[in-house]
């Protein structure tokens, strides 16, 4: 019997989500896969893997598409266009998966999807690839030819090549594509590391520590993250070891009053709330702009169970002047270009522009006008991206220096592992870089306010 729907219609429907209509992968992949929670692991893994593969290695599809198709990817019609790359993707990066059954299942799909007229040009587009793609010349100049085999826009290359060598930007493309256990962080407040590790591995998980942080740990071998009940009973939350260290870079001392103006879905604050909690007093505000962020963070505070933390939802960028001098720790990790973070949000490499990042700039000064006034004298601004673009980082805390001279770069070296220290170029600033630290693209700046 046939099933009412198989792993490629699925795939083929979040392709079109993310590709046609602008809809976030991570976000669609996710609620495809608690919607259809009834297939079996082997079927959830095919969905999920060649989903993500297909949007990590688009460019790369659509360069080996464009050498055996008439018909150019930009002229396709967008179902045929998502179906062939997914076909492609399998063909060049899934060995079990035999090509015969790769193309005979795509013809399948068109059908199905009410395109049996082209069956026979999906069919031979496919066969020739199958027969010709390790014969495929890709280009010679060296931008070109890094573009098409990491799949990463030529313009993000030389955006990056302005601040990075070539080496270095490749070994970033590398970490991107490389396959990589989830990290997650231990919620103290309620479990051990070594109590955690035991009860995931009870679980069927293959759980190590992390090397930067002793209350970070790297996990793989889950199915469905909510199955899990170390997850249900609050004991974990889901966080780069990047974010964590944000965290810590806070230190927020006893009875500390911090604001996170930008927090969703809530893994710092909830971080530094835990810290204040064990230390028994302090509070933290987490702030966001919609009340669907702002829901996400007091989902978090529930399941963690931490009594110390309020949710707002507030925009970041206009003035509060009843929080003017408030905190003694403001966390400003502010919406940026998300280009650290493409090994896990690939469709953010091809949705970014130029002039984005300008605007996004622009918003990120108007946000750090306002989180700087929140901060007490002797206070902490700390700000955060997940980027490692310049202008959105260095270059801003370069900016916003020289515009408040009552702040002045914080001191860092001494609260980072041995691994990182020697990493802090400037002062009070640290950029984490996929292929050289163990965490995602992320850059910190803790800055501090003059005592009067």
């Amino acid at each position: 019997m046939t099933k009412a729907i198989n792993e490629r219609e699925i795939v083929l429907a979040v392709l079109m989500e993310v590709t046609e209509k602008g809809q976030y992968s991570h976000r669609i992949l996710r609620d495809v896969l608690s919607k259809y929670q009834y297939l079996d692991k082997r079927e959830r893994a095919f969905i999920t893997r060649v989903t993500e593969g297909t949007l990590e290695h688009m460019i790369e599809i659509d360069y080996i598409l464009d050498r055996f198709s008439k018909v150019k990817v930009k002229k396709m019609k967008p179902v045929i266009r998502n179906l062939l790359r997914s076909a492609v993707y399998q063909i060049r990066y899934m060995d079990s998966v035999p090509d015969r059954a790769v193309c005979n299942e795509s013809v399948k799909l068109a059908v199905r999807r009410g395109f049996s007229g082209l069956r026979g040009y999906v069919n031979g587009v496919l066969r020739a690839v199958a027969r010709g793609i390790d014969a495929v010349e890709y280009p010679k100049d060296v931008m070109e030819r890094m573009s098409v085999m990491y799949s990463c826009p030529v313009w993000i290359l030389r955006l990056w090549n302005q601040t990075y060598g070539l080496e270095q930007i490749e070994a970033m493309l590398k970490d991107f594509q490389r396959e990589k256990p989830l990290t997650i962080r231990c919620c103290l407040n309620r479990t051990t590391p070594s109590d955690l590790k035991k009860q995931l591995e009870a679980e069927g998980l293959t759980v190590s520590g992390h090397p930067y942080l002793s209350y970070a740990l790297q996990i793989s071998g889950y199915d469905y993250l909510e199955d899990l009940k170390a997850f249900r009973e609050g004991l974990f939350v889901v966080q780069d070891i990047s974010s964590m260290l944000a965290g810590e870079l806070a230190a927020p001392k006893k009875g500390a009053k911090v604001l996170d103006v930008c927090a969703a879905p809530g893994g710092k604050a909830l971080h530094v709330a835990e810290k204040l909690y064990i230390e028994g007093e302090g509070h933290v505000e987490a702030r966001d702009l919609t009340e669907y962020k702002t829901e996400l963070i007091r989902e978090n505070i529930r399941r963690t169970g931490l009594d110390n933390i309020t949710a707002v939802c507030r925009d970041a960028s206009v003035l509060d002047e009843t929080r003017i001098g408030w905190a003694d720790v403001v966390i400003a990790d502010l919406p940026c270009s998300g280009l650290g973070v493409i090994g896990k949000k690939p469709d953010l490499k091809y949705n970014a522009t130029p002039e984005g990042i300008e605007s996004l700039i622009r918003l990120q000064r108007k946000i750090l006008e306002c989180a700087q006034a929140y901060v007490k004298p002797g206070g902490t601004l700390l700000y955060s991206t997940c980027t490692i673009n310049a202008g959105e980082n260095i270059e801003n805390v370069h900016w916003f220096l020289n515009k408040y001279p009552d702040f002045s770069p914080g001191t860092i070296r001494e609260s980072l592992c041995e691994q990182l220290s020697k990493d802090v170029v400037e002062k009070g600033c640290i950029q984490l870089l996929p292929g050289m630290h163990n965490s995602d693209g992320f850059f910190i700046a803790k800055l501090t306010k003059r005592r009067k």
